[in-house]
């Protein structure tokens, strides 16, 4: 931990800071998509970065995210350093082909010849009544492709710092930056910077539990986790932040220590990236297991409108509370 002042700020402050900050380090460096100059963002991330950096590097783009994600893909091939903001993850669908056909796999066909050093941020989740065109939480569908990392910031110093670290990889890196969390605020270092895209975090240790989560499911999970303190049970809290490549040696170290695993993914359950989570822990620590793998995830529906209803369709930390203490009652 940094001994270094703190401040409040918001996620998406924070967000804003870190595309500044890139900004400003490398003039290689622009923002492309939909509304990112005089609107400011459709979540607010880009305010005011039009009238510091000029069109030139604040670029609005037509309403094509096939387009300006291929015109993205082939500025990073240039020696450009593209960032490119898809408006939110639904849209990405748009997208899919540049972003699977062409960014992920041109290293590999070139035979390392091409590098696609591109950053697209994103938008995704649930839990803002956006309706179930925009809801969807796909963070798991990208995780499935070789090629490409995937990002899940879910803290303050994430969504600040890990924009430069993927500006700065040599493969296209996708960040989900959680609708939910945008107007969240807490504090963070006054000399927050870059930080390490690689590893998973521990953000809580105890002996009784490993709870596994990432991005918009992490503050419900330490929500969850300081009840189940309340009630004598400690719980590890493991933050994925990075979706692929999986930090498999620390899943596995949360669940060689407490001996049960449950994994909160907003994603649904089916073909899920807890499912995969689940399935290399089975692999590689099956006999370290004194209980059954748990899930907590989304409702196998289209995420509902009505704010009763997508609070009920989605994880939640009483859900997470709730399956815990099934967990430990049933095999104590």
């Amino acid at each position: 931990m940094s001994d270094a002042p703190t401040r409040k700020i918001s996620y998406r402050d924070a967000c804003r800071e870190g595309l500044r900050d890139a900004l400003l380090r490398d003039e290689r460096v622009f923002l492309m998509g939909e509304d990112v100059g005089r609107y400011g963002g459709t979540y607010a991330v880009s305010r005011g970065l039009l009238d510091e950096f000029g069109p030139e590097r604040i670029r609005d783009t037509p309403l094509s995210e096939s387009a300006f994600v291929g015109a993205g893909i082939g500025a990073a091939l240039g020696g450009m350093r593209p960032i490119v903001e898809i408006m939110t993850v639904n849209f990405s669908l748009l997208a899919l082909d540049q972003i699977v056909n062409s960014a992920a796999t041109l290293s590999h066909m070139s035979g390392g010849q091409f590098s696609v050093p591109l950053v697209i941020r994103m938008a995704t989740g649930a839990g803002k009544q956006l309706a179930a065109q925009h809801s969807h939480s796909l963070e798991g569908w990208y995780a499935h492709i070789p090629g490409i990392k995937v990002l899940a910031p879910g803290t303050l110093e994430d969504a600040r710092g890990m924009l430069w670290s993927a500006l700065e990889d040599p493969n296209p890196v996708l960040i989900f930056e959680h609708a939910r969390l945008y107007p969240t605020e807490g504090e963070l270092a006054a000399d927050a910077g870059p930080v390490d895209i690689e590893r998973a975090r521990l953000r809580r240790r105890g002996g009784d539990v490993s709870l596994v989560c990432y991005g918009g499911t992490l503050d419900k999970t330490l929500s969850a986790a300081e009840t189940l303190a309340s009630q004598g049970i400690e719980a590890d809290v493991l933050d994925l932040r990075v979706l692929r490549p999986l930090d498999e040696a620390a899943i596995l170290e949360t669940v060689k220590r407490t001996h049960r695993l449950v994994i909160v993914d907003e994603g649904w359950r089916s073909g899920s990236l807890s499912a995969e989570i689940a399935a290399r822990v089975a692999e590689r620590a099956f006999f370290e297991l004194d209980a059954p793998i748990r899930r907590v995830c989304s409702s196998e529906v289209p995420i509902p409108y009505p704010k009763h209803l997508e609070d009920a369709a989605l994880p939640q930390s009483e859900a997470i509370v709730a399956t815990v203490r099934e967990l430990l009652s049933a095999h104590a």
